[in-house]
């Protein structure tokens, strides 16, 4: 038995931040708000989103956040608390929304995601990532109650965002296969609607491919509604395996390996090359919709080095031992793991 939880309203469109109050109002949260922000996104948002919630009756405050990690999460859910807030809304990238999805499970109160950029799934998903312990954490909470996704907004954010979000969506082709596997090999539950769902999502982004890379206006759009889409695929399935596969595995080694080196989006995507080559699947179709939109495909591009790459390649499959991949079927050494970069080309 698995639960499904999903969003209740989902809304994409040109020029509808002040419309914001519109969907919330329909979903009968009360009228106290704690937003979520960082520096940069509430200076070019607050002035019309406060101005539209306070139109209609809504009275908010707004909280600058740090860095993803549990003692921000708990300081925000103890904030919310404090000035008695009925739901929280998270504006801006992951960072935002991730604090604002994970401290609203903490406060047991809706949080409504806005997001500003097209840079990950997390905007529609039930799990948030933080960082502790000398590890990333993906934890899981429950999806946004409303999403309201202004593609003009989304458009003016820097194009390594976009290309971040189409890593991320690409990784999909590899994440399905290893549920497959681990479906195959374990007995683990496999869902094939969400798994459907989620490979949807990668392909539309290869079909996009060159539409994305000359950043076409309509392929924010494509972007946007294939993350939801593959958010909500988590949802359906009660966890992230629709989504998230050792290509991810890969990103979080490297997040330990290399800190700062290349987003999430990007270092996925290298993954999927290299996974996808483990797995049997083409991943010179991958590599090709990846450079064809503009993202880095090999180490030199995020900066890191080919010994960074192995190390991280090595030490992926102890990211999560319960979750079982191709990593666990073909248990890298330094040697192989060598290998498969250079017949990859990522180094």
């Amino acid at each position: 038995m698995h639960v499904m939880e999903l969003p209740r309203r989902v809304v994409v469109g040109t020029e509808i931040i002040s419309r914001v109050s519109e969907v919330i109002k329909e979903l009968e949260l009360g009228p106290k708000a704690l937003v979520i922000s960082g520096p940069n996104v509430k200076a070019v948002l607050e002035k019309n989103l406060s101005s539209a919630l306070a139109n209609s009756g809504f009275v908010c405050q707004w909280e600058l956040v740090g860095a993803s990690t549990f003692q921000e999460v708990e300081r925000v859910a103890q904030i919310a608390h404090k000035i008695g807030a009925e739901f929280l809304v998270g504006v801006g990238g992951g960072k935002s929304i991730d604090i604002a999805k994970l401290a609203s499970f903490e406060s047991k109160m809706p949080f409504v995601s806005i997001p500003t950029s097209a840079s990950h799934d997390g905007i529609s998903s039930p799990f948030g990532s933080v960082k502790g312990m000398g590890r990333p954490y993906s934890i899981i909470a429950k999806p946004p109650i409303a999403i309201v996704a202004d593609i003009s907004v989304i458009s003016r954010a820097p194009k390594h965002l976009l290309i971040s979000g189409c890593g991320d969506l690409l990784s999909k082709k590899t994440a399905v296969r290893d549920w497959e596997i681990a479906h195959e090999k374990t007995g683990e539950y496999f869902g094939r609607y969400s798994a459907n769902l989620a490979m949807l999502s990668a392909n539309l982004v290869m079909d996009n491919a060159k539409a994305i890379g000359s950043m076409e206006k309509e392929s924010f759009s494509v972007v946007v509604e294939a993350l939801i889409s593959s958010g909500v695929a988590a949802g359906i399935a009660g966890s992230s395996r629709p989504c998230s596969g050792s290509e991810h595995l890969f990103s979080h080694a490297m997040d330990i390996v290399a800190p700062g080196k290349g987003m999430h989006g990007e270092k996925c995507g290298m993954g999927t090359i290299m996974m996808a080559k483990l797995q049997g699947i083409d991943y010179q179709g991958i590599r090709e919709a990846l450079e064809t939109i503009g993202a880095p495909t090999k180490a030199t591009q995020i900066g890191a080095t080919k010994e960074e790459i192995v190390k991280a390649l090595v030490l992926a499959r102890t990211i999560r031992k319960e979750r079982y991949t191709i990593l666990d079927e073909v248990k890298l050494t330094e040697g192989s793991a060598s290998e498969l970069a250079q017949a990859a080309r990522v180094i």
